[in-house]
């Protein structure tokens, strides 16, 4: 077995969630999941499929996001794994309604950091084992920290 990192490209440091489903009809279902949860909503999405012919199924509603979602996807070709970019939205806008699609089995991510995923290759292929999501923490937060984190939750309307 091989151990690497595969580094997600994402030049925009646009919002994204990676995770792992088990069936085909995952695309389909999670483009549903999106569009009726977000109308309007702008995302790309690909899907690694694992068996038979092995394709990166993708979907969405806007082109560069979608070759964007299919360059990662195939750059990671890790077993029944998916990648979703957003833009104008939060993942926190899909995200339970992206867990609540039957098929998905986890999600290893919701962020804009810079990701590293960590994939184990074997004969058989390729998994996704954890992630590496944005930096180390540099200690702890005080009294003028607290202020700044609730003004941008405000400022980004996330809160009153």
């Amino acid at each position: 077995m091989d151990l690497k990192t595969v580094a997600v490209e994402n030049p925009e440091s646009l919002n994204f969630i990676l995770g792992q489903s088990h069936f085909i009809k995952t695309v389909e279902d999670l483009y549903e999941a999106i569009v009726t949860t977000v109308p309007g909503a702008k995302f790309g999405l690909a899907f690694c499929e694992a068996s038979d012919v092995c394709l990166v199924r993708h979907a969405g509603t806007d082109e560069k996001l979608i070759e964007l979602a299919q360059k990662n996807a195939l750059n990671l070709s890790a077993g029944h794994s998916f990648i979703i970019f957003m833009r104008d939205m939060f993942p926190v806008n899909i995200l339970n309604s992206v867990k609540n699609v039957p098929e998905v089995c986890r999600v290893f991510c919701a962020t804009a950091n810079p990701v590293e995923v960590i994939v184990a290759e074997t004969d058989l292929g390729r998994g996704i084992l954890g992630v590496i999501d944005g930096f180390a923490s540099k200690g702890i937060e005080d009294e003028s920290d607290i202020v700044k984190r609730k003004s941008l939750l405000r400022a980004i309307g996330y809160k009153l």
